[in-house]
């Protein structure tokens, strides 16, 4: 849902030609590069993600003690970014531009990845902030850092996808623009879905049964 946001999913070609310094990054002899490019952006950008993991979790490890009525809270918070998401609250729908830093190819890459993460962080504001405040009720740093984490896996593969120069990743990005609407009230549903989950307290439950259930498995070796 962060990569079909608009602050990425119609700058990609942008971000592309900058990481790798090319004019036209979509030349198959440009590939290597290109990859090369994103994975240090996404290294950038995954690292500040990372650090706001384990930064929310340990706040959570503070906080552990008010467990539930935090996991009610923000579960309203979550349940209000699904409604942002669907175009409700017009004064969180603004987007600001600012230039991008320095000079682009490879060893602007890690840096543009670190901006992003600091910068662009309001207009994926809905999936991020559902992300970190599950970070908060995991009452740990590492699990925080692992949320985060695997938020960036999420964030990074299209980019790598795109960098590969995939014919039906192009083909199935053009029917996501023209069909980004539904696309985005398809996540509000599951944005708000979860916040449901979490204010009710049956979130809770659920990852407690399904810690149970791992608890009940044995290696065979």
């Amino acid at each position: 849902m962060s990569f079909l946001s608009p602050c990425i999913l119609p700058l990609v070609p942008g971000y592309l030609g900058f990481v790798s310094g090319l004019t036209d990054p979509a030349e198959p002899k440009n590939r290597k590069r290109v990859l090369t490019g994103v994975a240090l952006f996404i290294l950038g950008f995954g690292a500040v993600f990372t650090l706001y993991g384990a930064a929310f979790g340990a706040i959570g490890s503070w906080l552990i003690r008010w467990q539930d009525p935090l996991m009610r809270v923000l579960g309203l918070l979550v349940i209000l970014m699904g409604l942002v998401l669907l175009g409700r609250f017009s004064w969180l729908q603004q987007t600001r531009k600012f230039q991008l830093p320095g000079r682009g190819g490879l060893s602007g890459a890690p840096m543009l990845g670190i901006v992003f993460g600091l910068g662009w962080t309001p207009c994926m504001g809905p999936t991020l902030s559902a992300v970190l405040s599950l970070s908060v009720t995991a009452g740990s740093a590492w699990r925080g850092a692992l949320l985060a984490f695997v938020y960036c896996l999420g964030l990074g593969i299209p980019f790598v996808l795109v960098a590969l120069g995939l014919n039906w990743v192009s083909k199935t990005l053009t029917l996501i623009r023209k069909h980004i609407r539904a696309v985005n009230i398809g996540g509000a549903i599951m944005l708000i879905g979860l916040g449901i989950l979490m204010v009710t307290g049956l979130w809770v439950q659920w990852i407690y049964q399904l810690q149970n259930l791992a608890g009940t498995f044995l290696m065979p070796v």
